[in-house]
């Protein structure tokens, strides 16, 4: 069922009225309710009721159900989840046809007999076939279809045995009723369990990731049950997993492509120096406004890192080129590029800042799920604006220092060493 909200000046948060549909329908008795909004962004994931997916494999079956049960009662007794549902279905009504061999021997009433009686009338055995003028038909083999045929019918069912005797199954068969699966899940081959859940008002995703690695702990999980997250959980934990990786390739690559545009060592450190400020300015704002370092908030991020570059870029690029042509000093020639750059400088931040402001302000229908993008930048650009217009020409002039003081120690190694050799 699809519930479109009304205008959020006419409603409460999104997480309020989240936390009022589940509080409402958990006393409704004979139904099971999760409320999820929809999500701008979602990834993968196995087909669930709720937004993150948890997923337990293993060949062992009765082990599997018997751990993801324990899981899930688990996890639906703990503040950190909400709407804990499983796609284990193991309600379903079986009955088991249990054959008592040494009854059966004796009767004259073999395997194959009982398969072949049983698959002549409830199978499609086809038996002959009817040839018309134009057409043909099959002729299936089956019993009696006007008769509603139970598992309580099935022990007077009888099978001609050996000796041409018509034997009952009832006399040397028993009917077992018991509960089994409905369906079996599987992933990867392997039979598998979802669990999936949202997270209540407070809760971040690290922190519901991080429970139930202890749950599994809690619960002794044996090692032949292997889990593993699916979708934005999975996309979450791997970000987390291998971030400090991509953040130092993301650093390498932007070195080495901004030292290849400017043929320098050292002013690519100069232009890396402020992106720490614009991530700590989104993480500070993302903290004030009470949200979590969500998937799109990541998204957030890596959009603010390609704008924030592009300040110190402006000034920098500005300079070298007034040094190197007008042989002016580094302080000058940074100075001038500061007060030549800083109207477009302010201009692009600007248009940035308030193209993304209705995002973070929370403007339109669903914004509270894109609005952690939007602080993030707003928050990022903010602080970045601040401190690169007074860092960058600083940190300029005392790269430019240190550039010169390896050009003179350089000039005065090489000499010698050329001296030496002459001499030598």
């Amino acid at each position: 069922m699809f519930v479109e909200l009304k205008p959020r000046s006419e409603r409460p948060s999104l997480q309020q009225v989240l936390s009022d549909l589940r509080r409402d329908t958990s006393n409704i008795p004979g139904i099971k309710t999760v409320a999820s909004p929809v999500q701008n962004l979602r990834i993968g994931g196995r087909a669930s009721r709720a937004e993150f997916q948890f997923v337990i494999q293993g060949l062992d079956r009765p082990l599997l159900y018997e751990y993801a049960q324990k899981m899930q009662d688990a996890m639906s007794c703990d503040s950190h989840f909400a709407d804990v549902n499983s796609d284990l279905q193991i309600n379903a009504t079986q009955a088991t046809l249990v054959v008592d061999k040494a009854k059966a021997s004796s009767l004259g009433i073999s395997a194959a007999q009982l398969r072949s009686t049983l698959y002549s009338g409830f199978g499609t055995r086809q038996i002959s076939t009817i040839y018309g003028t134009g057409d043909s038909f099959e002729v299936i083999l089956e019993f009696n279809d006007k008769i509603n045929w139970s598992t309580a019918d099935l022990p007077d069912l009888r099978i001609r045995n050996s000796e041409g005797k018509l034997v009952p199954i009832g006399a040397f068969a028993r009917i077992e009723r018991v509960v089994g699966s409905l369906t079996i899940n599987q992933l990867g081959q392997l039979p598998a369990v979802t669990l999936s859940f949202n997270l209540p008002a407070g809760v971040s995703l690290g922190e519901a990731v991080d429970r139930i690695d202890e749950l599994k702990i809690e619960q002794k999980f044996p090692t032949k049950l292997t889990t593993a997250f699916a979708g934005n959980a999975k996309t979450f934990q791997d970000s987390v997993a291998n971030q400090g990786i991509l953040l130092l390739g993301a650093v390498i690559t932007i070195y080495i492509v901004l030292g290849i545009l400017y043929e320098s060592y050292i002013h690519p450190f100069t232009i890396l120096t402020g992106l720490p400020s614009a991530v700590i300015g989104a993480l500070i704002a993302l903290r004030l406004f009470g949200m979590d370092l969500s998937l799109i908030a990541v998204v957030g991020l890596l959009m603010l890192i390609g704008i924030v570059k592009k300040n110190a870029i402006m000034m920098i690029d500005v300079a070298l080129v007034t040094q190197r042509d007008e042989g002016k000093e580094p302080e000058q020639a940074i100075y001038d590029a500061a007060m030549l750059r800083f109207r477009p400088i302010v201009m692009t931040t600007l248009a940035a800042l308030l193209g993304v402001l209705p995002i973070a302000i929370g403007i339109g229908a669903g914004a509270e799920l894109r609005q952690p993008l939007g602080v993030a930048i707003v928050g990022g650009l903010l602080v970045s604006q601040l401190v690169t217009l007074f860092m960058t020409p600083t940190l300029y002039v005392y790269m430019e220092q240190v550039a010169a003081h390896a050009r003179g120690l350089y000039r005065r190694i090489v000499p010698a060493k050329k001296a030496q050799a002459v001499s030598t």
